[in-house]
């Protein structure tokens, strides 16, 4: 089957599902391929009418037919609709795809009562514009076709990049799922400095996010590292020494390095909350 007739059921029709929808109608796949089920029949109804696919109310019927279920609901409700999902699925199962952040892989299984192939993603919130970073684990169950599979369905909504183990999606939730609020912070900070240097805001503004967007898409486009990069633009005794003089005073790497641990952590933290709650 041509992966733009592939039927893909997406279970919630949220951001996250609407992103995914609309880079793969952006992609070429077939709209009445696609079907969403979610409890709001609003979502159900603009999701149709945006994008001329298909609607359930349920998400049995939802899964009815379906190559792929993406499960696209907030991680609290994860246990009830899995279990209720558990009993639909046709033999054999769909490949399932989890952006549930936290919730792992066995407690996922473990609701839907079954063995599945099942990948397991971690992306973030750029995926609601197509240029997110997004983490992926497949389980012992997915075969090379499935992986390949799911990596084209998520690469709707950016770059993918697939891990060794489960746990280290903690590590993929650190650096780019929290890490947009990172570059936001930056942005704040770099506006509000231009401000105390004269600048009138909208201009500031204007200046910091283009300035981010330039420089990642030279990180992005060029076959030279950020390092080099950075040290392509620092003239000796210029005004960027200067500056990256006082970041590096300052303790800016070794900042990072905390910040990016302590969200790890945390990832792990809530992840076996999640899952202890709902044993």
């Amino acid at each position: 089957m041509s992966m733009t007739r592939t039927r893909i059921a997406f279970i919630g029709g949220g951001n996250m599902a609407r992103s995914l929808i609309a880079g793969l109608i952006a992609d070429g796949h077939e709209p009445s391929a696609l079907i969403v089920s979610d409890p709001d029949a609003r979502k159900r109804d603009q999701l149709v009418a945006a994008y001329g696919i298909r609607a359930a109310a349920g998400n049995a019927d939802a899964v009815a037919d379906a190559d792929v279920a993406v499960l696209c609901v907030k991680p609290q409700a994860a246990p009830a609709v899995c279990r209720d999902l558990g009993g639909a699925l046709p033999d054999p199962p769909p490949l399932v795809i989890s952006v549930m952040a936290g919730v792992t892989e066995a407690s996922i299984a473990g609701w839907l009562g079954r063995p599945l192939a099942l990948v397991r993603s971690m992306p973030n919130t750029p995926v609601m514009v197509q240029s997110g970073a997004i983490g992926l684990h497949a389980n012992a169950a997915a075969s090379d076709e499935q992986r390949n599979l799911a990596e084209e369905i998520l690469r709707a909504g950016g770059l993918t990049r697939w891990v060794d183990s489960e746990q280290q999606l903690d590590a993929v939730t650190a650096v780019s799922g929290s890490g947009p609020a990172y570059f936001f912070l930056f942005m704040e900070a770099l506006e509000q400095a231009g401000i105390e240097q004269g600048l009138d805001a909208e201009t500031a503004r204007l200046l910091s996010i283009q300035t981010a967007l330039g420089a990642a898409r030279m990180a992005m486009e060029s076959p030279d590292s950020p390092r080099t990069l950075r040290e392509q633009v620092t003239s000796p005794g210029g005004t960027t020494e200067k500056a990256l003089g006082v970041f590096a005073d300052g303790g800016l790497e070794a900042l990072t390095r905390r910040a990016v641990a302590a969200a790890r952590q945390r990832a792990g933290e809530l992840s076996k909350m999640l899952a202890e709650d709902e044993k």
